[in-house]
């Protein structure tokens, strides 16, 4: 039977950035650094281009194709865990020195771990969420606008659950809500400093592929296909 949906490249390109930014991001994640009073992780440079292309994605093709993306950028972090966990586990030579740092860069705790896939998960679901909901009221406009509020929840979720569930019990109070709103602001920010950039990619791209999808009376289940 043919299959009367084609696949786009662009999408598939934007896809596989999209996942490879969420695999980087974890690796990154295990070097923390101090800037000014606040603590953060090097991850922060580079995860927020997960919400850009998320904002793009859910603009062009909608909540159920950002949706697919979402679980799929959770399944492929849920192996990379697991697939370094081996790596960890497999014996290594008796020439090779480096175990002890290998396994500090990439043995992430399972606490870690579980704190990151859910964070992504609130973040991204709610960026995606809240992107489609205000295109559909909207009518389309206002695009600027639209992706900074997505951004705004969706960071402050995923930070509120990654930091919460994390360190909690570890680190004060005080210094995992200063963490929470530090990291939120600060990806915020690297959004609206590459937002006009976000807004050619998104013109381009809706020109090429002649779609603008919206999401009206659809479905916003978050568990389904």
């Amino acid at each position: 039977m043919e299959n009367k949906e084609k696949v786009s490249i662009t999408f598939m390109i934007l896809g596989i950035v999209f996942t490879s930014c969420l695999i980087v991001s974890n690796i990154l994640a295990f070097k923390v650094i101090s800037i000014g009073p606040f603590t953060a992780t090097t991850a922060m440079f580079l995860f927020p281009i997960s919400y850009i292309l998320n904002d793009v994605i859910t603009e062009v093709w909608g909540f159920s194709k950002a949706r697919i993306l979402i679980w799929c950028g959770f399944g492929v972090n849920f192996l990379s865990i697991l697939f370094f966990q081996m790596a960890i586990e497999a014996p290594a030579s008796e020439f090779w020195p480096h175990q002890e740092a290998f396994q500090t860069v990439l043995g992430s705790t399972p606490r870690i771990a579980a704190s990151s896939l859910c964070g992504f998960l609130a973040g991204s679901f709610t960026n995606a969420l809240i992107m489609s909901k205000m295109k559909v009221a909207s009518q389309g406009r206002h695009f600027s606008q639209r992706a900074m509020v997505s951004t705004i929840f969706g960071e402050f979720s995923d930070s509120l659950f990654f930091f919460t569930l994390c360190f909690a019990f570890i680190l004060p109070f005080t210094e995992i809500v200063k963490m929470i709103f530090f990291q939120t602001a600060a990806k915020t920010l690297f959004e609206a400093f590459v937002l006009p950039f976000t807004r050619i990619i998104v013109k381009k791209i809706k020109k090429a592929e002649q779609l603008d999808t919206f999401d009206n009376n659809k479905d916003y289940k978050i568990i389904a296909f």
